[in-house]
């Protein structure tokens, strides 16, 4: 039983991930805003669509909206009316001069409200001004206030446009590669040592890893994919980080199809473990490397942000970062398992 304690937390850590990764709400969030085109001088209704923010638990009175240039200038909102559960309509009176020399501003909106918090659609309006006077702009627009705006009361994942309830993909698609390096990891120390020591045990620790290794790596292709038909509106693109992370598999696949070409076991041995040393230090510049030279939809990747501040807030952390543990655990006890199963045959095989 005190062997085994791993395998217990890694089965208590994977209910916690499923669990809280699935059951966690979402925080409120604006899907949309029409009309998107404002002209300067102008009164204006916005018809806002939110998700998850139950706005008829709220009155209009309890409602706060502006639209902010650079979290330096802004104009609050004239009148505010909620029309169903996920609909309000927002009045503004646009000044007549904006606080920039450009003709086309963008403008995000925000919006605060007691219990659901505050939340922002970037960038999500355009005005437009036929003459330019930014002295005056500067007048008209007062300087936004935003030190006691209200905090969602309850325990959420952070609400991001485009990806939606997808963000819980994270826990998966990103934590199943992370174990996948970390099994990839541990087979190449052990291919050393074998290499080194010429024990066979160590190339069934190493090759078993690398099965199990390359497993995560196809469960991480599928959940990738998955997530881009979401997000992208396809299963695949032409982006270089995805074709990269193909690529590694494609090395991967090699190694396995290496192994079972050859027959005599010392050879088979010698030849797979100095691949798999190769291979691991060949994905790290396909993966890591290459996708930050180009351009790249994926998040992390040539200019592109991965997850981190905001969109990996403590409450992502607090599934993320089990998860990978848990998926490492649950890897290794698997490799565990065809490493019995190999040494079982092996045995049933001489005798």
């Amino acid at each position: 039983m005190k062997k085994n304690w791993w395998k217990f937390l890694a089965i208590i850590l994977m209910l916690y991930v499923l669990i809280l990764g699935f059951l966690m709400p979402l925080k409120p969030g604006i899907i949309s805003v029409s009309p998107q085109s404002l002209n300067a001088g102008s009164q204006i209704t916005l018809k806002v669509k939110t998700y998850n923010a139950k706005l008829e638990e709220l009155k209009s009175a309890d409602f706060r909206a502006w639209l902010l240039n650079d979290t330096s200038f802004a104009i609050a909102a004239s009148k505010i009316a909620v029309l169903n559960a996920q609909t309000i309509d927002i009045d503004f009176e646009i000044p007549t001069y904006l606080t920039s020399d450009d003709k086309i501003v963008d403008y995000s909106l925000v919006i605060d409200a007691p219990k659901i918090g505050s939340f922002v659609l970037p960038a999500s309006i355009i005005i437009k001004q036929d003459s330019i006077n930014v002295s005056k702009g500067k007048d008209l627009w007062s300087k936004g206030n935003f030190k006691h705006l209200n905090h969602y009361e309850g325990f959420a994942i952070p609400f991001r446009n485009i990806l939606y309830e997808t963000l819980r993909n994270t826990y998966f698609h990103v934590s199943l590669w992370f174990s996948m390096f970390i099994l990839y990891l541990v087979s190449v120390i052990y291919s050393i040592k074998f290499l080194r020591n010429k024990n066979q045990d160590f190339d069934t620790i190493g090759s078993s890893l690398v099965e199990v290794g390359t497993l995560f790596g196809v469960l991480g292709l599928i959940t990738g994919s998955i997530w881009a038909k979401n997000t992208w509106g396809t299963y695949w693109t032409t982006d270089v980080k995805l074709n990269m992370a193909a690529v590694s598999m494609m090395i991967y696949a090699a190694y396995l199809i290496l192994r079972s070409s050859i027959q005599d076991e010392d050879r088979k041995a010698i030849i797979s473990s100095a691949y798999n040393i190769f291979a691991f230090f060949i994905i790290i510049p396909l993966i890591f490397v290459i996708p930050r030279l180009t351009d790249s939809l994926h998040p992390g990747n040539g200019g592109n942000p991965g997850f981190g501040g905001e969109d990996l807030d403590n409450t992502l952390r607090l599934v993320f970062y089990p998860a990978i543990i848990a998926f490492t655990l649950m890897g290794f006890w698997m490799s565990n398992l065809i490493i019995r199963y190999k040494k079982i045959k092996q045995k049933l095989s001489e005798s």
